[in-house]
């Protein structure tokens, strides 16, 4: 908190290095967010009142060295910190060598301000590219980013991002990128699964989400492409995580024991398959004590109007969900549903720590209007009943004294709660093949439930008679002064007592085991194991290690019997993935990805990235190599450079999505 005054002119800072001999100064006094901005000057004078600065012959930068390696040089320049710097007749210097000229100058010293971002790189379906990005900010209301991409295989892309900090009527962002594709179609097997990609390719994104008034949520949702492929071509990271996003508009109205919903969900592509809700209104009874009895009631009743389309992108192969279509585009089942369910529980707890809880219900479900496969009916209403009982209780032991230095315990407690689940479902009155299937039961890697109303395939229901059994187990220490779980492992079994045709006396059982032998060592484990086949139908495990700052290293495995379990014709998958990182020093770091498909002995994709401290900068290199299962195989290379006062990705970035060194 320095201060030196002499006559009218004034250096100040956190801290000043200022020499006497030359009666130079620098200051670090100016920032921007996070960021410092430092000052260099002949003279500086200040006024506290207006906290306000005027330099003369000085510079900017955000180079913290005694002679930064970039400056912004000028012969007047005036300071408002954490809001602006404006310079007249200055220069930009690389070290000494004067790189450009500004007349005028202004930048924004505040958290937001705008800026470019340059990702140049090469890649086998784009050749050479150039993507850039200008951030912009209008105070707190709007900020958005323009692109303008270059790739001399396909052509110039470019659109607007925006987004709005609408106050009470909540956030809303807008996306839109247009392509004229020069080559559209990357491999011929592309066109022989989705036909002719056209040349003008777009792609629209929003969405809107807002708390207008108390208890009252909306939510929208707008997802459109001119073709199936377009994200997979220039937003891989997007595809990855949802090839088919669909769009809708939901409102929730909601108290402490009701809901109601109320969504629009419209087919806006139509080469992916789905369900079209036009709308669905559902109203929902949260589990509440009826009057001072010791029952409690909880229900579902919704009405909605549906049609349920394939995909015709897929020109007669199989549809994304696994479905054959031999014509593209068409809707096997459209009906009005109105389905209403109503459930009555009686919730006792023996000798204090017994839970015991009786349940029963029932569904009624009409369909109107339809157009089915089945060709059966025009009109029809089904009815169930249900009931069971849940079982559980919990039980804990603590063991103050026990101490591990290699798993780094400082005492133990061991938590465990068995639980049993018995449920029964009569026979429908009419069978699902006569039903429409808007919402049928899906194959699922994980359990699907088996108590209502957790259990929504509305239109699969089956009879049902199975006792499901559970057991969880917690074992946590301290560590660091607070709670840690150091094993946390859920066992699940179904015992079906009445089994139907296509099903085993008992479900495959699963487990889901986190083990933290250490604090920067973490295992997950999910398994699916056939207790009567003796396959096991899904093993997912993953280590992850992260012993200090200086390297960390994960590695995944996934594997899927291939055939026909649960419901779903699986294809076979073994996955093997390893993500490593290592900081040399404090100016270079290496990162390497892998991505193995172990079932066609294929090195599907591997990456590798060498990072450069530049002191006021950083610098990204990364080389890519993808050989996936049909498509042509793809080299790619690219740069990214980023100043540090205004980082291209916020922290830790790169390591949740590694795409985005590449522009994607």
């Amino acid at each position: 908190n320095v201060r030196i005054q002499n006559g009218g002119e004034i250096w100040m800072g956190d801290h000043v290095n200022y020499n006497f001999k030359t009666r130079s100064m620098r200051t670090e006094q100016f920032r921007t967010g996070k960021a410092p901005i430092f000052a260099g000057a002949e003279s500086l004078s200040g006024n506290s009142a207006s906290n306000a600065y005027a330099v003369k012959n000085g510079y900017v930068t955000t180079d913290d060295f005694e002679n930064p390696a970039y400056r912004v040089r000028a012969s007047s320049v005036k300071i408002l910190p954490g809001k602006y710097v404006r310079m007249w007749n200055a220069v930009l210097l690389a070290g000494n060598v004067p790189v450009f000229y500004f007349p005028y100058y202004q930048r924004s010293l505040g958290d937001h301000s705008g800026n470019f971002n340059f990702t140049p790189g090469f890649r086998s379906s784009y050749g050479g590219y150039m993507l850039t990005t200008y951030d912009w900010f209008w105070g707190d209301v709007a900020e958005g980013s323009v692109h303008l991409d270059y790739r001399t295989k396909r052509g110039v892309g470019l659109g607007p991002d925006l987004k709005l900090n609408l106050g009470q009527w909540g956030e809303a962002n807008l996306k839109y990128y247009y392509l004229h594709d020069v080559h559209p179609d990357g491999s011929d097997n592309d066109q022989f699964r989705f036909g002719n990609i056209p040349n003008n390719r777009q792609r629209v994104y929003a969405d809107w989400q807002a708390t207008p008034a108390t208890n009252l949520n909306v939510k929208a949702l707008l997802n459109y492409q001119t073709d199936p492929l377009v994200l997979r071509d220039f937003y891989t990271g997007e595809y990855d995580a949802n090839p088919q996003p669909r769009s809708f508009v939901e409102v929730q109205k909601y108290s402490d024991n009701w809901s109601l919903d109320a969504m629009v969900a419209p087919r806006v592509n139509n080469f992916f398959g789905q369900v079209e809700r036009l709308p669905d209104v559902k109203l929902t009874g949260y589990r509440q004590q009826i009057l001072n009895t010791p029952l409690y009631y909880d229900s579902e009743s919704s009405i909605s109007w549906n049609r349920v389309f394939f995909s015709n992108a897929t020109n007669g192969l199989y549809t994304t969900d696994g479905l054959y279509a031999d014509q593209g585009g068409y809707f096997t089942d459209s009906a009005m549903r109105a389905d209403t369910y109503h459930q009555v529980s009686l919730p006792w707890q023996f000798f204090r720590w017994l839970n015991v809880t009786p349940h029963a219900g029932g569904r009624f479900t009409y369909y109107n209007r339809g157009s089915y496969a089945s060709g059966n009916t025009d009109e029809i209403s089904r009815a169930t009943f249900d009931t069971g009982l849940s079982v559980g209780f919990k039980a804990s032991a603590l063991w103050r004294d026990a101490h591990s230095s290699f798993l780094e315990v400082d005492g133990l407690r061991h938590v465990i709660e068995p639980s049993a689940n018995y449920s029964f479902v009569t026979r429908p009155s009419k069978k699902a093949e006569f039903i429409p299937q808007i919402d049928p039961e899906m194959a699922a890697l994980l359990i699907s439930p088996v108590t209502f109303p957790d259990y929504n395939s509305i239109d699969s229901l089956d009879y049902q008679n199975v006792i499901r059994l559970g057991v969880r187990n917690l074992l946590q220490t301290k560590r660091g002064g607070q709670l840690d779980d150091l094993v946390n492992w859920n066992l699940m079994l179904d015992c079906r007592l009445d089994s139907q045709d296509y099903q085993s006396k008992l479900n495959d059982i699963y487990s889901q085991l986190a083990f933290r032998p250490r604090s920067w060592l973490t295992l997950e484990e999910k398994l699916r194991y056939d207790t009567e086949a003796g396959h096991l139908n899904l093993s997912f495990h993953q280590i992850m290690f992260a012993p200090d700052d200086r390297w960390s290293w994960g590695i995944g495995h996934l594997y899927i019997r291939g055939g026909a379990w649960d419901r779903g014709l699986w294809e076979p998958n073994n996955f093997m993935t390893s993500a490593f990182f290592y900081r040399v020093n404090d100016n270079w770091g290496l990162r390497a990805q892998h991505d193995i498909n172990i079932e066609t002995g294929r090195l599907q994709r591997q990456s590798y990235s060498i990072y450069r401290d530049l002191r006021s900068w950083t610098a990204a290199l990364t080389l890519r190599f993808q050989d996936d299962r049909d498509r042509s195989s793809d080299v790619t290379v690219a740069f990214q450079l980023s100043l540090k006062a205004r980082p291209l990705h916020r922290s830790e970035g790169d390591v949740e999505n590694p795409l985005r060194l590449v522009g994607e």
